[in-house]
């Protein structure tokens, strides 16, 4: 192998010619492609990372990694609030606990639970936190004691699983201990888990989740637990779990056929699995007495035509003993959707988009329907997370809100009062200069595609400001308003200062941000339409003289880089440089890689008849050496598990060869999310930005 700068030909000298001629670089951890990844990662730190611009930045961004004054988000166990922590002096991080009335002091007096610096020193396994279940008492008095932390190796979505003594603070030598896989291991009681993982030859899915469900007794062998349920080779995954509720626990099994497509059962007393009869293609939980439905699709049922991404309730046994009466929690409209919902003791959240933008609704069961009314307190504009505190035992709950401007707010509040600030996030750069603004811009079908633009309060209308423009635009996951101390310090402010630049965050269809038909509208044979919207966007901006396409530059990661990707391809006119993250990009072997075959839906099968229509939105397939494209940089992670490496690998050897401007950077840890401890992340992010202001500030850098 050659690592002649040009990339004229890297590849190994083989008895044959494949098909794909970079189809080596597919083998994870193959001698060969790791040596390929260091000459690549070289060339990228050597061009990026060797001046005092980008080490000033790196140490920027991971001092706000680092801030001991971020928000410790808490969840609620028995009488303490947990919390994961990291910071410089534990990079790969503390579980740690205090109690409510000390949480609400500027610094409450935390007990360490579980310091994974400690235990990775000890063990000499790079751990990455993923987790913990606690074991809810069976009364409410007793302290919490049974935990089942997930632990993964160098971030990776497979995870071990191991049972932990709250009371002991310590691992329990022999207790519940789940190999590495990808799977679950959840409580049912103090003696009982159900495990859902690899349990040999035979037991995964083709996607490589849990095929089979089962339920295991203390004591006992893992091979021996008794099986639950069975799924097919060909579903997405297989899990099992218990709602504790108290006074009406319930244990659950899911079959998800496709990642939109699942069947929820209950078991009955005997242990039996019984289908809760709701469309497959529907959301469904149950809580409490409650059965809650979401369609993603318009569902008939007798006379009645509920609309996609309405919320419907029915009493559980009811609806189980062959009742189909069921009332609307909420119904859509053509702007204001369902983004999510959490239950408190009594009441259902619910949290809505209108237009992208937050608000909170409080419903509640009554004789004859539910009622709904704005919830007391909440913020009129910025994004609005809210769950609840303990959703057995009060009406309590967290609100965070923030937006691109404002530091996130940690409240707590109750539905009867009015929430209180608890906690905020310092604010990492300076504002005042800055503004937010909603835009819409035109598709080429004529569909209305939102925009939030955040630059300068008195943004010139010249085409000269350097542009940030960040999509995803897929799986039904609305992008809104949120604050970045990365995007703000490393691109919208300079020496404290607005910098004149601008970060733009695109709502393309393929997202969640109206509700299912948002998201059906650029599914499979229509996935060109999430591209024509962004590619609508990016022309807007230029049409308003906020930029030009040589200062116009784009991000996105993994469904978002195959995004991005899929706009180098395309309209390589229109942009000034690319940054490429965890992408898809092969879509004729996507669906052979780790997950991939779990996203059939949403793209399509390559294998097949689709591929007429993949192959138009395959960038790896769709590279020409006679078209020029703007600078890219392409990152990935070599333990990610989720979307291959070879998807990046592969589409930079190929534009190398073909004698594009590349750069490339795989980071060895990290899995999906890139990075493994805070250092990483902050150097995948000075790479970015230090690249993005190379090729956008012009004559300004």
């Amino acid at each position: 192998m050659t690592s002649d700068p040009a990339g004229k030909d890297e590849r190994p000298r083989l008895p044959f010619e494949p098909a794909d001629p970079w189809l080596w670089l597919e083998e994870v951890d193959g001698p060969l492609a790791l040596a390929w990844v260091r000459a690549r990662n070289g060339e990228a730190l050597a061009r990026l990372a060797s001046g005092p611009a980008y080490s000033d930045l790196h140490a920027a961004l991971l001092a706000m990694l680092d801030s001991d004054a971020r928000i410790p988000l808490v969840e609620q166990h028995g009488p303490h609030f947990y919390n994961f922590w990291r910071d410089a002096s534990h990079p790969r991080g503390l579980w740690r606990r205090t109690t409510p009335d000390d949480y609400r002091k500027d610094e409450p007096a935390w007990e360490t639970l579980i310091d994974l610096d400690a235990l990775n020193a000890a063990e000499g396994i790079n751990w990455v936190w993923q987790g913990a279940d606690c074991l809810k008492p069976a009364d409410p008095r007793d302290p919490v004691r049974h935990v089942l932390v997930a632990l993964s190796r160098g971030g990776a979505d497979a995870t071990v699983t191991r049972e932990f003594d709250l009371v002991g603070k310590r691992f329990v030598a022999d207790g519940f201990v789940r190999p590495e896989a990808k799977g679950s291991l959840t409580w049912k009681d103090a003696d009982t888990v159900y495990a859902c993982t690899d349990f040999g030859p035979g037991s995964t899915t083709a996607s490589g989740y849990a095929r089979i469900a089962k339920e295991w007794k203390r004591g006992t062998r893992l091979e021996d637990a008794a099986i639950v349920f069975e799924g097919e080779v060909s579903d997405v995954a297989v899990d099992a779990v218990r709602n504790h509720a108290r006074g009406e626990e319930r244990d659950f099994v899911v079959r998800a056929m496709t990642f939109f497509r699942d069947e929820l059962y209950v078991r009955d007393a005997h242990g039996t699995p019984v289908k809760i009869e709701v469309p497959d293609g529907a959301k469904k939980a149950v809580h409490r007495r409650w059965l809650l439905v979401e369609p993603r699709e318009p569902w008939t049922l007798g006379e009645t035509t509920w609309p996609a991404g309405s919320l419907l309730a029915a009493p559980f046994d009811a609806w189980m003993a062959g009742s189909r009466d069921i009332a609307p929690v909420f119904l859509p409209s053509a702007t204001v959707s369902l983004a999510s919902w959490s239950w408190t003791r009594h009441h259902l959240l619910l949290d809505l988009l209108d237009d992208v933008k937050s608000r909170v609704e409080v419903a509640t069961p009554a004789d004859g329907g539910w009622t709904r009314a704005p919830l007391a307190g909440a913020p009129a504009f910025g994004t609005i997370g809210i769950a609840a505190v303990d959703d057995d035992a009060s009406d309590a709950y967290f609100m965070t809100v923030t937006d691109y401007l404002t530091p996130t707010t940690l409240h707590i509040g109750d539905v009867d009062g009015r929430p209180e600030p608890v906690k905020s996030t310092p604010a990492f750069f300076d504002a005042p200069g800055l503004a937010i603004a909603q835009h819409f811009a035109t598709s080429a079908d004529g569909t209305r595609v939102p925009y939030f633009l955040v630059g300068p309060k008195d943004l010139a209308l010249d085409g000269s400001h350097p542009t940030l423009l960040y999509g995803y635009g897929g799986f039904e996951i609305a992008l809104t308003p949120s604050y970045s101390g990365n995007v703000g310090r490393a691109w919208l402010t300079e020496d404290g200062r607005a910098s004149g630049r601008v970060f733009v965050v695109a709502n393309i269809r393929g997202g969640g941000e109206y509700g299912p038909a948002w998201h059906q509208a650029a599914l499979r044979e229509n996935r060109h339409r999430a591209y024509e919207d962004f590619a609508a966007v990016a022309r807007d901006l230029v049409a308003r003289g906020v930029t030009v396409p040589a200062r116009l530059g784009i991000q996105g990661g993994s469904n978002g880089g195959l995004l991005v990707g899929n706009m180098l391809t395309r309209h390589p006119e229109l942009f000034g440089a690319v940054v490429c993250q965890v992408p898809l990009l092969d879509m004729k072997r996507y669906s052979h890689l780790l997950a991939g075959a779990s996203w059939m839906d949403e793209y399509g099968d390559p294998d097949g008849p689709d591929w007429s229509f993949l192959r138009a939105c395959s960038p790896y397939q769709n590279v020409a050496r006679s078209v020029r494209y703007p600078p890219i940089l392409l990152a990935t992670s070599t333990r990610d598990d989720r979307v291959h490496p070879g998807h990046a690998r592969k589409m930079a050897a190929r534009l190398r060869a073909l004698g594009h401007e590349v750069l490339y950077h795989e980071n060895i840890e990290g899995g999906h999310g890139g990075g493994a401890d805070n250092a990483q992340l902050a150097t995948m992010a000075a790479l970015s930005y230090t690249f993005l202001k190379r090729h956008l500030d012009g004559d300004r850098a």
